[in-house]
């Protein structure tokens, strides 16, 4: 045993923590460029770099930093899914080291484009749940940006136009790669992950989330009383239902001018927010034994704005007469009109009427909401679409939509390629014919459009994208 490892032993044995640098695992098929930017990335030429193939084929971990920030940089081989002998340990290493890092840094050559290669290695960097950021290698000047676009396509978020040779792009690169490193709280957020599905109860407040939670879960786990505001913290519940384990997490009721608050309310109000940003999907929760109110709505909003997956549950139906009913339905039709894709459920959670259609609705809100829709049949639906009805002229010119990719799930995220700006009421008519075709009930869609500049090829800058919020 080394001194090292001996000194690091009776560290460990007097209980004194360790600090644990990020890892950051550089993984491609082979000959892209990795090892070149990982010498870029640590200041000298240490990784091994030829114009051949293959190379690298261990796993070889460098200290880096950027802005202060340091971590473990780790150069792989070649990765070749199908690969037999040499090569098959070469990218099994490289597979080994993307399950292990805390980032994975892609790199693919953007003057080649996607090859199968680069498809099969996203298949298996999507199963590994790491946050991915994707190198366009090999892009020397802005005449070569409009090819690193096409790698949107590869769905594993936004291509950063590089050149590892000359360092161009590097830094919003590492940027990006420093934003994905986990925070100490991210321990606890993958244990969720890999644990039941999480869902949040919100609403204004006394509109029966506790009764709810109590129904639900077959006995009294939290204080209910007619006085607004008694539950003030998150609590989390783990309850079966219908053969399912599933999270629960029963909230402080949502006022609308939080900033007034006082004390308590102040602090439950900033717990919601918190519970939101843990869920994966919002059951809102509504008094329609009282006309909707305006904090109803807000709520309602607050969802959609964490990119939750959302079902409307109106409790207390059990008490309206014929008459209440027709006006609440109109004032549903009227108020939560922009959420119409979300389901809805008619319960009381008192008398627990109807509450098992609860867990269809959730199933179906988050089916919605981690739905891909493959590349290939995404773009052969919106080139029909777009033959039958083109976007509108502009400025005396007609925008053309060149193509689309869905860049993310959970919430589904769409991008938009176009030669110019499209009106809202086309990318709402794009919206929801999108939905029609693929689903996506009980979750929000978010949509970006990436405009091309007119001086040949594309611009991948801030300002030339715009997001939207489909409600």
């Amino acid at each position: 045993m080394s001194e090292n490892s001996a000194a690091f032993e009776a560290e460990a044995a007097e209980g004194e923590e360790v600090a644990v640098k990020p890892v950051v695992a550089v993984v491609g098929r082979p000959n892209v460029g990795k090892s070149s930017l990982v010498n870029r990335v640590i200041g000298r030429r240490e990784a091994v770099v030829e114009d051949v193939p293959g190379v690298t084929r261990d796993r070889v971990a460098y200290d880096a930093s950027w802005q202060g920030r340091a971590f473990t940089l780790v150069d792989t081989g070649g990765w070749e899914t199908g690969a037999e002998g040499l090569a098959a340990m070469v990218a099994r290493q490289a597979e080994y080291a993307a399950q292990t890092a805390d980032v994975i840094l892609f790199v693919v050559d953007a003057t080649v484009g996607i090859t199968d290669a680069d498809a099969a290695v996203t298949r298996v960097l999507r199963s590994t749940r790491r946050p991915v950021v994707l190198a366009a290698n090999k892009v020397d000047g802005e005449l070569q940006e409009a090819d690193a676009l096409v790698l949107w396509n590869l769905g594993v978020g936004e291509p950063y136009p590089i050149s590892a040779l000359h360092g161009r792009g590097t830094g919003d690169l590492l940027d990006a790669v420093v934003a994905a490193f986990p925070e100490q709280a991210d321990a606890r957020a993958a244990a969720e992950e890999e644990g039941p599905r999480r869902i949040a109860l919100v609403g204004r407040p006394n509109v029966g989330k506790s009764s709810l939670l109590n129904r639900l879960a077959g006995e009294d786990r939290v204080v209910v009383d007619s006085v607004a505001g008694t539950t003030r913290d998150a609590v989390d519940e783990l309850i079966d239902l219908g053969g399912i384990t599933w999270k629960f997490i029963d909230t402080a009721g949502i006022r609308r001018r939080f900033r007034q608050l006082q004390g308590a309310d102040y602090y439950a109000t900033v717990r919601t927010s918190a519970a939101l940003e843990r869920a994966e999907v919002a059951v809102v929760l509504m008094d329609v034994s009282e006309p909707l109110a305006e904090q109803d709505i807000r709520v309602v909003e607050q969802v959609v704005e964490s990119g939750r997956a959302l079902v409307l549950a109106f409790n207390k139906w059990d008490t309206l007469d014929e008459d209440r009913r027709y006006y609440l339905e109109k004032e549903i039709d009227r108020q939560l009109s922009r959420v119409s894709w979300a389901p809805r459920v008619n319960i009381s959670a008192k008398t627990g009427r109807h509450v098992e259609k609860l867990v269809p609705a959730i199933e179906t809100g988050l089916a919605g909401w981690d739905t891909r829709v493959p590349t290939g049949r995404l773009n052969s639906w919106l080139k029909e679409l777009i033959a039958a009805t083109p976007p509108p002229v502009r400025g005396g010119k007609q925008p053309k939509i060149l193509f689309a990719t869905q860049a993310d799930t959970r919430p589904p995220h769409f991008v938009l390629f176009t030669t110019g700006f499209l009106e809202d009421n086309y990318r709402r008519f794009v919206e929801r014919r999108l939905r029609e075709e693929f689903g996506f009930e009980g979750t929000p869609v978010k949509v970006s459009m990436r405009i091309r500049e007119k001086k040949g090829g594309t611009r991948a800058s801030k300002g030339s994208v715009r997001k939207d919020w489909r409600r």
